[in-house]
C-alpha cells in the first residue's frame, strides 16, 4: 500500500486521486512518518451486486446439491446431533 505525506498530497492531490481512481489501490496519508488516514476507491455499487448475485447462486447451486444427498426424514439438527454423538 503506496503512502504519501500530507504535503506531497497538497501539492499533487489530482495526480493521487487519478491513480486511486486507476488502479483501485489503498493509499495511506502521513504526517510526519505516521499514519493518519487512508483514501481508499469507491468501489462500484453494480458490480458489487453483480458479486452478491453470483455468490448467491453458488450457494443455491449447493443448497440444491444437498438437498438431494440429504436423507429423507432427517433434520440438519438431528444429523449434527449424530455427528457430536460419534465425537
Amino acid at each position: 500500500m503506496p503512502e504519501v505525506g500530507v504535503r506531497e498530497l497538497k501539492a499533487h492531490t489530482s495526480e493521487i486521486l487519478r491513480r486511486l481512481r486507476e488502479t483501485k489501490e489503498t493509499v495511506t496519508v502521513t504526517y510526519r512518518g505516521r499514519a493518519i488516514a487512508r483514501l481508499v476507491p469507491v468501489e462500484d455499487l453494480e458490480s458489487r451486486k453483480a458479486e452478491a448475485r453470483a455468490v448467491l447462486a453458488e450457494i443455491e447451486e449447493l443448497a440444491q446439491e444437498l438437498d438431494g444427498l440429504w436423507p429423507p426424514g432427517v433434520s440438519a439438527v438431528e444429523a449434527v446431533r449424530e455427528q457430536r454423538r460419534e465425537l
